[in-house]
């Protein structure tokens, strides 16, 4: 069986289970860009991410046996809640190990999806250790591993999302733009336009911190990464998978790499425009748009929002990201005289009229004519940075600038 016609196949399996998402054309972004922008709505799932589609995909195909056995999965987020979902519609006890580092929103959330069907294992800090035990809990007990995205039930559930797109838009597309963690979706969708719409070019976008598959298809083969930023969690992955990397290096015309705060720039913006809750990985492709600007004038694109699982505690650390990409905050580390007036001044003499002051950390040390402030700005226009350091150094401020300087930064502000 090839996997185009698994990919059928799974369409008929899921029918009755999971609803064809809309595809909508935004006007905003059409306007913006110059040509007809088709948002696939998967954060509209019953779920809230496509992995419910090949999660029900692979565990609805189990053996007798196999079902009555259950299942094991590791995962830290959507992919959790797929299974879990699946385990109560089918009826089968699954075990789910999370990190236990997991938000408890996102644990809440596995067990309300799959009920009494299935437990929930908080164990190691990473997903790696996490990972290991689910696997050894397979072996040893007979039960089979459901695997995020490299198994090809898995990536033909999926690969259903390409066959909804091309069943409910039936002109000439010109560009889809899929986000890629382990390559499942990537993989699948990849498949059908190849099958039924060659010309379509299929750009993948993963996060700038996680670039496992460019990597790997640049180096001809699958690679591991040493490190990863993991902010982008529902793509990141230090290494895809065996088949995923086999069928993209095939099926992708491109790859592009966004930046983790310009995913952070475009989840604000879809919030407040579009009223659109998306998590990281859900805003990649529409992030994507802005590197692609002069090859889609005048093109029919869709882009795939892949899920809306974002947890609310994470709205600062987004307003930050953004804030640091757009250049509108900085920080800085200024050896501050130690007497009266000197914030005043530094107010009055530094900083512009539309500068605020968001971060002040200073110790005072009464034996010293100078002391280290840490002091974070956000600034209405990003240019004025430049008017700021002027300042500082004609009045003999001296400074380090903690935006250029990642590991102080880190250790700093956090």
């Amino acid at each position: 069986m090839t996997l185009f016609t698994a990919i059928q196949q799974a369409q008929k399996q899921l029918q009755n289970v999971v609803p064809t998402t809309p595809l909508i054309e935004n006007l905003n972004l059409s306007e913006e860009f110059g040509a007809t922008i088709l948002l696939k709505r998967e954060d509209l799932q019953v779920v809230r991410s496509y992995k419910i589609r090949g999660a029900y995909n692979k565990i609805s195909s189990l053996t007798a046996a196999e079902k009555e056995n259950g299942i094991v999965c590791a995962s830290a987020g959507n992919h959790a809640q797929g299974v879990a979902f699946s385990c109560h519609l089918l009826k089968i006890m699954g075990k789910i190990y999370m990190p236990k580092t997991t938000p408890k929103q996102k644990v809440k959330q596995v067990q309300l999806f799959g009920k009494k069907y299935v437990e929930i294992v908080l164990t190691g800090d990473t997903f790696d250790d996490a990972y290991a035990k689910a696997v050894t809990d397979a072996t040893e007990n007979n039960k089979t591993f459901i695997h995020p995205f490299d198994d090809l039930k898995v990536i033909a559930g999926q690969g259903t999302v390409g066959l909804e797109i091309l069943d409910t838009y039936k002109e000439p597309i010109d560009y889809v733009f899929v986000p890629i963690g382990g390559g499942g979706l990537a993989s699948g969708l990849s498949t059908v336009f190849k099958k039924l719409s060659p010309t379509t070019k299929i750009i993948g976008v993963e996060p700038l911190g996680a670039p496992s598959m460019k990597t790997s298809i640049a180096n001809h083969k699958n690679t591991a990464l040493d490190t990863i930023d993991k902010f982008v969690d529902g793509a990141a992955v230090k290494q895809v998978g065996d088949l995923t990397f086999d069928i993209c290096q095939k099926n992708l015309d491109d790859i592009i790499l966004v930046p983790e705060g310009k995913v952070c720039t475009t989840i604000l913006r879809l919030y407040n425009e579009e009223a659109m809750v998306v998590e990281p990985a859900g805003a990649l492709t529409i992030a994507a748009l802005d590197f692609y600007k002069e090859q889609i004038k005048g093109k029919t694109v869709v882009c795939i929002v892949s899920g809306s699982n974002n947890d609310i505690e994470r709205t600062a650390e987004i307003k930050e990201r953004s804030l640091l990409y757009e250049g509108l905050m900085h920080y800085f580390m200024i050896q501050f005289p130690q007497r009266p007036g000197a914030l005043k001044e530094f107010v009055n003499d530094i900083l512009g009229p539309d500068d605020d002051i968001t971060y002040f950390q200073f110790a005072k040390k009464n034996s010293r004519e100078v002391g280290s402030v840490v002091v974070g700005l956000e600034l209405k226009n990003p240019n004025d940075i430049h008017a700021i350091k002027t300042n500082m150094e004609a009045k003999g401020f001296e400074y380090r600038y903690l935006n250029e300087k990642h590991d102080l930064f880190t250790m700093l502000i956090g």
